[in-house]
């Protein structure tokens, strides 16, 4: 028996001036040898974490019913498409985002809380303390596999110095993700600056105008790449060409959405402080940051990522969807059914931008399944009702099947005072990293994994 087909390895670029495209895996990637399923095996798991500031209207984001015949309400709504991929858990608490006597700065302490689960150091100082968060706990253990270790993502343009909330370090509530218990990690707000990091050698600290003389002389970074992908094209069957050609048509596509963001003459209204190549409505914006981390996993450039909606106390208004306040202070609603409406309306319309992430990654495929098969997204915040800055009974969802790990289509109910962190022990593990606490943990969570 001849054996023709070419075995490509997984870590491979497509590589020209100034560029490497990293490659999706495909068939060509299992060896020609192996067993049947054996390219199962191959597929590493993702952990990637959506947060959303301020918490929701929790009696409009739990489900109704028991564990398996509950319906989504209103918030969750939009979600009811995937609901076989989603398990919704209640009773996750963060008690170290309660004050412990530093008095006020919940949402710094959410934001710096939620992936660590420690209790952060109050000053507005440079002596920030938190914890290590779980994104890069992650990223310690596969970071030498991948070409990054994580990525961190945002949509609100942040500072991590000076004060910001009561006297805490702008720092804590303004980043999810801690690389060590000093050093936050701030997220990257620039979808242009993100896909050059990704797939360019752009020189950032070339002047502006150097840059855009550059940018505008250059279609496409698969400019650069377009002789060493027909030399790879000729060794491939059909079944991977085709699926190079929707990879590629999708780096392209985000490239022409950046650059017709970047050349936007319009404005917010009211005008905030937005970085250059930030498409005018938000959803077009959440919605590119999506389908950047869809390509960051689908080449295996990193297995892990964090992405915050916005900063904990966030003042973006949602003029889209009719709403010119603030959201912070609607959240402080004090019953006013009229300012609860509008909370639960900017909620909902954050979970149809999940539904999109989520069907991004459910259509995508990989292999004989698809990436969301073989990743785990959790979506939740650091405040449960924002009216009270409550820390306990967090509004917390995971989708995605992580590999075969997840036994999706529940709606989970743990004990009062279960630490959310015993969550992210329980996660960490289905990524082969295993440390005997976490923050606040008392142990794993049971009925979640390998039912």
């Amino acid at each position: 028996m001849f054996i023709t087909r070419k075995h490509l390895p997984r870590r491979i670029f497509l590589k020209g001036l100034g560029a490497a495209v990293a490659l999706p895996f495909l068939d060509s990637m299992v060896p020609a040898m192996a067993a049947p399923g054996a390219a199962a095996t191959q597929y590493p798991n993702r952990l990637l974490f959506t947060y959303i500031p301020i918490g929701a209207i929790m009696d409009e984001w739990f489900p109704s019913g028991g564990e398996k015949d509950f319906q989504f309400k209103r918030i969750l709504q939009p979600l009811t498409p995937f609901r076989e991929d989603i398990t919704v858990i209640a009773g996750l608490d963060h008690q170290n985002g309660y004050a412990l006597g530093d008095g006020g700065g919940d949402h710094a302490r959410a934001g710096a809380c939620y992936l660590t689960g420690v209790h952060p150091k109050k000053t507005s100082g440079a002596d920030i303390h938190a914890g290590v968060s779980v994104d890069q706990i992650i990223a310690a253990h596969h970071g030498a596999k991948t070409k990054f270790g994580s990525i961190e993502l945002g949509c609100d343009d942040s500072r991590t110095v000076g004060a910001c909330d009561s006297g805490y370090s702008c720092a804590y509530q303004n980043s999810v993700s801690w690389r060590t218990p000093e050093s936050p990690m701030p997220p990257e707000t620039n979808p242009r600056t993100v896909f050059e990091r990704m797939f360019g050698t752009e020189d950032m600290t070339l002047p502006p105008a150097v840059r855009a003389r550059r940018a505008a002389g250059r279609k496409s970074i698969l400019d650069f790449v377009n002789e060493d992908t027909k030399r790879l094209q000729g060794d491939l069957g059909t079944a991977d060409k085709h699926k190079i050609d929707e990879y590629l048509f999708a780096v392209r596509d985000i490239e022409q959405r950046i650059e017709k963001a970047q050349h936007e003459e319009r404005q917010f209204t009211p005008s905030i402080s937005k970085p250059a190549g930030v498409p005018v409505l938000y959803a077009d914006y959440l919605k590119l940051m999506f389908d950047i981390q869809v390509l960051a996993i689908q080449a295996d450039l990193t297995r892990t990522a964090t992405f915050m909606f916005g900063r904990e106390g966030s003042q973006r208004t949602y003029e889209e969807i009719g709403i010119s306040e603030a959201h912070h202070p609607l959240t402080h609603h004090r019953g006013d059914k009229v300012n609860i409406e509008k909370v639960t309306k900017i909620n909902t319309f954050h979970a149809e931008q999940l539904a999109y992430f989520i069907g991004k990654l459910k259509t995508t495929t990989e292999g004989d399944g698809t990436l969301l098969d073989h990743s785990m997204v959790v979506y939740g915040s650091g405040i449960a009702d924002g009216s009270e800055h409550s820390h306990i009974n967090l509004p917390i969802l995971i989708a995605g099947r992580g590999n075969g790990a997840l036994k999706q289509g529940r709606y989970l109910k743990y004990p009062k005072g279960t630490p959310t962190t015993n969550l992210w022990l329980t996660l960490l593990d289905r990524m082969d990293v295993h440390p005997e606490t976490l923050g606040d943990s008392t142990g794993r969570l049971e009925h979640l994994i390998g039912l």
